[in-house]
């Protein structure tokens, strides 16, 4: 029972009190804290992965190594804080909206539209899992999360909460449904929304979406600078007194009334002696060459992203029955939207882009696509529950057929994108931290490790220690049991090549001195305590 007065209070909670109202937001977001059943299972249980090896896609060892995880987000968002903290370039995702009808659960009971904590149950359920995510993320890294206007304003508050205010990138306004509804009461619900939030946005680059205008790029000098076309030196705007006097032609040119300059005095004096101002007879006015090299990384992405362009729902609803022929999941979204993300937010080839809330698959679909048509060694990590069956009958369906290929509703065979898929479900150890507990610990760590090294090639399996390695050459050692250092050495001296060793200690010290003589082979560190320094800070 709460006490009524002051005077009945102790120092111990006076003085915690008054820590707690210094901390009271003067301006944000508040709602009541739900307690969730698989946040507080952590307490108890430790989460882990567990590979299904018969659910494992190879189809070139050349080729990246994808993920998908199949359970709960928030506990493979744990997982993953360990494996990949700071390693993910992108994040899409596409929670739960909370309208009341589409089945979000909280606690394994639906969340209806008249239940009074819908929103603090939603807030509650998001802000834990986009503080997981929020650490995954490299410094430059973007997350884009779609949303409708049930929780727009919400979820901008939370993520200016968890990112930072001065980290909102943009608001994109997805025209998502082509026709106007005619049983709509009031509006026609044309449009759904993506927030997109940096980790950091004084690390990233400028965003550019792609843009192929080569075919206006018609002259060429042969000098080396590549195809070019001819701009004005002026755009309209407003009128600014500026001239300048071209001495090679003899003439004097001035903006014309109603517009600016393009260029300082001092640019337009450079690109003449690089030959890049031109004027012909019967021209108004000198024009600049603007090269193709100049213009490929691409244009500003606006924020209105129309589905002529991007996809309508209804072609996701398409993309997906040509793969799994039937209707199987009622609102996936398009490849197309994931892909305009994917290529605004990364320019390298080789990025790793995490969806956890991956339903249908659609992020790895696009993500295959990507790579097969320009040869790039994007990775992704997917992660999803199997509600309904949605992992297993669906999400790896798509996976697997987009991967090895497929026929469509039309009997067309369709040709597979290749690449390599692993499967992993979690599962959980003991977390109190007694002896047994932590050696249970280690006995169920060999697949994150091999996740966090990217080594998942069995060189070496013995009981007491295995040996793994890439397709680049990387070796991974784990080390079980004290009885498994002795012939671990001996087979790292066969090997003779550097490894990342993880071995069995009871603290946190990685052994050293036992492997005093193979010193410069192996970077060492002590299991369990890398992973339960990672779980102490999220499970605190």
């Amino acid at each position: 029972m709460a006490k009524e007065n002051f005077s009945d209070w102790s120092k111990e909670e006076l003085v915690k009190e008054i820590k707690k109202l210094k901390k009271r937001k003067k301006y944000g977001i508040v709602w009541e804290d739900k307690t969730e059943q698989v946040v507080e299972l952590c307490k108890e249980k430790l989460p882990v992965l567990v590979e299904d090896q018969s659910r494992n896609i190879v189809t070139s060892k050349e080729k990246p190594i994808n993920i998908l995880i199949e359970g709960d987000n928030y506990h493979a968002l744990s997982v993953l804080n360990y494996t990949h903290k700071g390693k993910i370039d992108i994040i899409y995702i596409d929670p739960p909206y909370n309208r009341g009808n589409e089945g979000f659960k909280y606690n394994d009971k639906i969340v209806d539209s008249e239940d009074p904590y819908r929103h603090s149950k939603w807030l509650s359920f998001m802000e834990k899992r986009l503080s997981l995510a929020k650490s995954v993320l490299k410094r430059n890294g973007l997350i884009f999360i779609s949303i409708d206007e049930n929780e727009f304003a919400q979820l901008r508050l939370l993520c200016d909460e968890i990112f930072g205010e001065k980290n909102f990138v943009a608001c994109v306004t997805w025209r998502q449904l082509h026709t106007v509804k005619n049983s709509a009461r009031f509006f026609s619900k044309n449009t759904e929304y993506l927030l997109v939030y940096a980790k950091s946005i004084h690390s990233i680059d400028r965003l550019r979406q792609p843009s192929d205008k080569s075919e206006s790029y018609v002259n060429d000098d042969n000098d080396g600078k590549g195809p070019y076309k001819y701009d004005p030196l002026s755009a309209r705007n407003k009128n600014i007194e500026y001239e300048f006097y071209f001495e090679k032609w003899n003439i004097h040119w001035k903006a014309p009334v109603g517009s600016y300059p393009r260029y300082s005095q001092e640019t337009l004096k450079r690109m003449l002696k690089k030959n890049e101002i031109v004027w012909k007879e019967g021209w108004k006015e000198p024009k600049a060459k603007r090269f193709l090299q100049q213009v490929q990384e691409g244009v500003p992405p606006s924020t209105l992203w129309d589905g002529s362009e991007v996809g309508f729902n209804a072609n996701a609803t398409g993309e997906l029955a040509e793969i799994l022929s039937r209707d199987a999941f009622l609102s996936p979204k398009p490849t197309g939207l994931i892909r305009r993300c994917v290529e605004i937010g990364i320019k390298s080839k080789d990025a790793i882009v995490l969806d956890f809330f991956a339903g249908s698959g659609t992020t790895g679909h696009a993500i295959l696509n990507l790579n097969n048509e320009d040869d790039g060694r994007r990775k992704f990590i997917l992660c999803t529950d199997n509600e309904n069956n949605i992992c297993t009958d669906v999400c790896y369906p798509r996976l697997e057929k987009v991967i090895k290929g497929y026929e469509n509703q039309n009997k067309v065979k369709i040709q597979g994108t290749k690449g390599n898929l692993r499967y992993f479900r979690t599962d959980f150890v003991d977390a109190e931290p007694t002896d047994l507990n932590k050696k249970g610990l280690v006995d169920k760590s060999t697949e994150m490790l091999c996740l966090k090294e990217d080594c998942f090639d069995a060189v070496k399996h013995e009981e007491t220690f295995r040996i793994f390695v890439n397709s680049e050459g990387k070796y991974l050692g784990i080390i079980y049991d004290d009885s498994g250092i002795e012939p671990f050495k001996r087979e790292v001296r066969k090997i003779n090549h550097e490894f990342v060793v993880y071995v069995f200690s009871l603290d946190e010290s990685a052994r050293e001195e036992e492997f005093e003589d193979i010193k410069d082979f192996v970077e060492l560190k002590p299991i369990p305590a890398v992973i339960l320094n990672v779980y102490r800070r999220i499970f605190k």
